[in-house]
């Protein structure tokens, strides 16, 4: 079945950086386009980034262009988010998601002093 799994969340000072990673299986990953969604708390899902299956076409949100990089390795059925800068306002749970609709467990990013 398919599977996505997050990793990479963690605690970070406001100006860090943090990469990202997400975990494909159960499906033809390479032929899919991919997105980044979040979700702050108490807040609804943001949609954050987006990449086209072949890596070549990417999308971001207003709120991060700039500072975050969306990339894939479709040899390794890996989706990345490179994050940099980050601000207090990042804080949220990180999901990957397919353009089938699945989404994984999420991991958390923190942006804290």
């Amino acid at each position: 079945q398919v599977q996505l799994v997050e990793s990479g969340g963690g605690l970070v000072q406001p100006g860090g950086s943090l990469r990202l990673s997400c975990a494909a299986s159960g499906f033809r990953f390479s032929v899919y386009a991919m997105s980044w969604v979040r979700q702050a708390p108490g807040k609804g899902f943001e949609w954050v980034s987006g990449i086209n299956s072949g890596g070549g076409t990417t999308s971001y949100a207003d709120s991060v262009k700039g500072r975050f990089t969306i990339s894939r390795d479709n040899a390794k059925n890996t989706l990345y988010l490179q994050m940099n800068s980050l601000k207090l306002e990042d804080t949220a749970v990180y999901y990957c998601s397919s353009q089938q609709g699945s989404r994984g467990q999420g991991t958390q990013v923190t942006v804290s002093s």
